[in-house]
């Protein structure tokens, strides 16, 4: 059965009319919804989960304590018999080794670990895991918004980046 998911992370925006029209489409489009964290005021949080297909949400190092209390750090999906990996590693620097992110991790063997913080888009297969951080879902000078579109196909994952055109 195929399962398609929108994946976002690091919104970074007061309130929900600054989220793109389009992310909003997607996130109500696929089956599922998952935010990587830094939602950074908390509704942001309530509309992402108020308006999105089964929403999966973690939190980041940005949110306040209020968000950190209410959801967790990292979260496991498990769609076709595939574990996916849910995290905001607020311990990782600019740059980092993808393979610490199985430290946050240590009881299952994950097919993909989805993450954010980073703000830089990342599609990488590292140890037959795949690796996904969508950027930041918005846009900042010169880095426009990105997010990534995931579908699973039987044991199949595939994950396309896609940049979000600016607001008109």
């Amino acid at each position: 059965m195929i399962k398609t998911i929108t994946l976002i992370s690091d919104t970074h925006c007061k309130n929900w009319k600054e989220i793109h029209p389009e992310i909003k489409s997607k996130i109500q489009q696929t089956d599922y919804a998952i935010h990587c964290g830094d939602y950074v005021h908390k509704n942001i949080l309530d509309e992402f989960i108020l308006n999105s297909n089964n929403p999966i949400v973690v939190h980041g190092n940005s949110d306040p304590v209020e968000i950190r209390q209410l959801i967790p750090y990292t979260q496991i999906l498990k769609i076709n018999n595939l574990n996916i990996g849910i995290i905001h590693p607020a311990w990782g620097k600019e740059e980092f080794d993808y393979k610490e992110l199985f430290n946050d991790f240590p009881s299952k063997k994950l097919d993909a670990i989805f993450f954010g913080h980073t703000h830089e888009p990342v599609n990488e297969v590292i140890n037959n895991t795949l690796f996904v951080n969508p950027g930041q879902a918005y846009s900042s000078f010169l880095v426009p918004a990105t997010i990534a579109i995931i579908t699973i196909n039987n044991q199949n994952i595939y994950c396309e980046i896609r940049e979000i055109s600016p607001a008109l």
